[in-house]
């Protein structure tokens, strides 16, 4: 869905996220609206291929507002999307800025009812000397409406910027952290949320690290893991204490003192944690790599796979400009065997587990027009290049892909880049196209 004209700051993406089913794909950007694409049911014609994914609603989800008491401006740009199980016929999601988290419910029109007995067609009250009979309103068919009310709003949390929202597996409870805490809330309850972990230092001067992301696991509802600046990842128990600022493990690769340098503590900064959805393994990203950890094992990831190594000697020039402050996403295939994450140059890789083969992609127009197929990409670093291959110095890095989401169950993946959404959906349902 690429728009040909200059992306306005507003425009840009900056959270996609399936729901459950993968029915639904709702994006945030930065003007605090939420787009849901919702996916077209089977045709008759071709009852095994799936439709593709319409904008089912948009809304205003944050306007900006302005902190008097610290001089602040706070911008209404969507931090986070999380969708919520359904419980119902009504589809419910959570949306979050830096400060204020809101629960959004959307439901369904396609009937209205007809007849009143007190009302005229136009909803005004009838003058009552003329209601001789009663009727029994009827429900007429309508076109489709689709309306998005907000439910809650959870305000007041949060000193810092919010960073990451993550739902309970108990459906009851969610948690949302920002640099320094992280807060417990029950979805019914807006007016006070337990803070579950603070690591702000008694001196502010003392601060070495913050908190980067945090996610329950999928299936221990007492379980979350939060990770930090310092490349760390603490898995907490809420049955251990109320405040879980001990933590039950905690993952930390060794520093190889060989590849010290002035970025190192930099890159080494966890953008993005994960659990897969078995529940068994976490994933992380880095500034160059993405590492799957073992609940198990502390002492090293099992895996790392290296998603542009050959930015490693243009770290100086990436600190100048800022990119190397990048806040990169990752994201599990529904199998767990298949993880993907962002690079620049509108570059998107995949990295297959099992066979250990791992792919560069492009999400540009030529890509989305349908029925293309993706081709591989190569970026090449000096010595002889190929014809299709890209030069390290040619990469674009302001096109650069942070936010990815992959469809639950089936190879469909979302890619934002930049004011663009991209779909790709897999025909073959081979892993790694």
């Amino acid at each position: 869905m690429p728009s040909h004209r200059m992306p306005s700051e507003a425009d840009i993406i900056s959270t996609v996220e399936f729901n459950h089913t993968g029915e639904l794909l709702a994006t945030g950007d930065k003007g605090g609206r939420v787009v849901i694409f919702q996916r077209e049911p089977e045709s008759k014609n071709a009852p095994h291929s799936q439709g593709e994914y319409d904008v089912y609603s948009t809304f205003q989800s944050h306007e900006p507002e302005f902190d008097y008491l610290k001089s602040l401006e706070i911008e209404e740009k969507i931090n986070k999307i999380k969708w919520l199980p359904q419980q119902n016929a009504a589809h419910s999601l959570l949306s979050t800025n830096d400060k204020t988290i809101k629960l959004w419910k959307i439901t369904e029109r396609d009937k209205r009812p007809e007849g009143y007995n007190l009302k005229d067609e136009e909803g005004k009250l009838k003058d009552l000397s003329t209601v001789t009979s009663l009727q029994v309103p009827v429900l007429k068919p309508m076109d489709l409406m689709v309306e998005v009310s907000p439910r809650r709003v959870f305000a007041n949390g949060h000193t810092y910027h919010i960073n990451s929202i993550s739902v309970n597996s108990d459906c009851e409870t969610y948690m949302s952290a920002d640099d320094l805490r992280i807060n417990l809330w029950h979805l019914a309850i807006t007016d006070r949320s337990f803070n579950i972990v603070d690591i702000k230092p008694a001196n502010m001067e003392d601060l070495t690290e913050v908190i980067t992301a945090s996610e329950f696991h999928p299936h221990h509802c007492n379980l979350f893991v939060y990770s930090s600046s310092k490349g760390s990842l603490r898995l907490c128990d809420m049955r251990a204490a109320a405040l879980c600022d001990k933590h039950s493990k905690l993952f930390e690769e060794p520093e190889d003192p060989s590849n010290r340098s002035f970025f190192s503590e930099i890159i080494s900064s966890v953008s993005d944690v994960k659990f897969s959805h078995s529940g068994r393994h976490m994933l992380t990203r880095d500034y160059l790599t993405v590492k799957v950890w073992d609940l198990n094992m502390e002492a090293r990831p099992i895996e790392t796979y290296q998603v542009h190594d050959y930015l490693r000697s243009k770290l100086c020039s990436l600190y100048e400009n800022d990119c190397i402050f990048d806040k990169f996403e990752c994201a599990w295939n529904g199998s767990d065997s298949v993880i993907m994450t962002g690079a620049y140059n509108n570059f998107f890789r995949m990295f297959d587990r099992n066979t250990k083969r791992d792919v560069t992609l492009e999400a540009s127009r030529e890509s989305s027009k349908p029925r293309a197929v993706l081709k591989p990409r190569r970026v090449c670093v000096g010595g002889k290049r190929r014809r299709d291959d890209i030069s390290v110095d040619s990469l674009d890095f302001t096109k650069k892909i942070l936010h990815t989401a992959w469809h639950p169950a089936e190879n469909i993946i979302a890619i934002a880049a930049t004011n663009n959404l991209y779909i790709f959906q897999d025909k073959v349902n081979s892993d790694m196209h």
